[in-house]
């Protein structure tokens, strides 16, 4: 990973090929400004390069907030240009996200509000705590999401869910996220971090380059219609079998023991 130092965000690698990008403002429940949205960036334009990486945990500092929201301190004195500029910078900070090859996680502790359910949205899924709170209370401030929340939140719940927790600002639990498809996994507040983790190291065992193409074909197959969906996926399906992991998955599988994938 490359070293900078972070004012806003921590950057780790906790084991071998996985990362821990923890949003680190604690003080201010980790709510999303320029500074923060700019690290976040940069961090993520590094873990795109590093070959070494194989999987992405993104939490928030402390046990109060995954992230409570875009910092409203900053939002009020912005003007209509200067909204959309900081609502531009959030898209693209978090279409980086899904722009990675290796699998993302958000890892949800607390308040995932606004823009923190944005975030935890661009990442691939969810495992949360059970003291999670997710919203997009945004109607209530006058404002509407702006990091892509309409968009994603729609996609994954339904347009009739999402169109209720948008227009309403309704806050959910842990529970329920889970019960309507928006969490993946739920866990005990201190087994959160170990659960995501041993999930991490799964995925850093899998072959790196049938893990992106897997991840590439689902995001951009959902736009697709069945067709040309399938017709994506039988490409990269050629693809894979064209690498060295693909010779050894099916060595290894014949001969009875565990794979060894080196990204090949």
């Amino acid at each position: 990973m490359e070293a900078m130092d972070y004012q806003t965000i921590k950057l780790e690698q906790p084991a071998p090929g996985i990362c821990l990008l923890t949003l680190n403002r604690p003080q201010a429940l980790n709510a999303l400004n320029s500074q923060l949205l700019g690290e976040l960036e940069h961090a993520l334009g590094g873990l795109a390069r590093n070959r070494d990486a194989r999987a992405l945990l993104v939490t928030g500092a402390g046990d109060r907030a995954f992230v409570a929201g875009a910092d409203i301190v900053e939002m009020s004195s912005l003007t209509a240009v200067e909204a959309q500029r900081f609502s531009e910078a959030g898209l693209r900070t978090f279409r980086a996200i899904e722009a990675l090859d290796i699998p993302a996680i958000a890892v949800v502790n607390g308040f995932a509000l606004g823009g923190g359910c944005e975030l935890a949205l661009a990442c691939d899924w969810i495992v949360a705590s059970e003291k999670a709170v997710f919203g997009q209370p945004e109607i209530n401030l006058g404002i509407i999401p702006g990091f892509g929340g309409t968009q994603r939140l729609s996609r994954l719940v339904g347009r009739a869910l999402a169109l209720e927790l948008i227009l309403t600002g309704r806050q959910i639990k842990a529970e329920e996220a889970w019960r309507i498809g928006l969490v993946n996994q739920v866990a005990p507040a201190e087994e959160l971090l170990a659960k995501a983790l041993e999930t991490a190291r799964l995925l850093a065992d899998k072959a790196p380059l049938a893990v992106r193409h897997a991840k590439q074909v689902v995001r951009r197959g959902l736009d697709l219609d069945l067709d040309n969906a399938c017709a994506l996926e039988s490409d990269a399906f050629g693809l894979v079998f064209a690498t060295e992991d693909r010779r050894e998955g099916l060595e290894a599988f014949l001969q009875k023991r565990p794979a060894r994938f080196f990204g090949k």
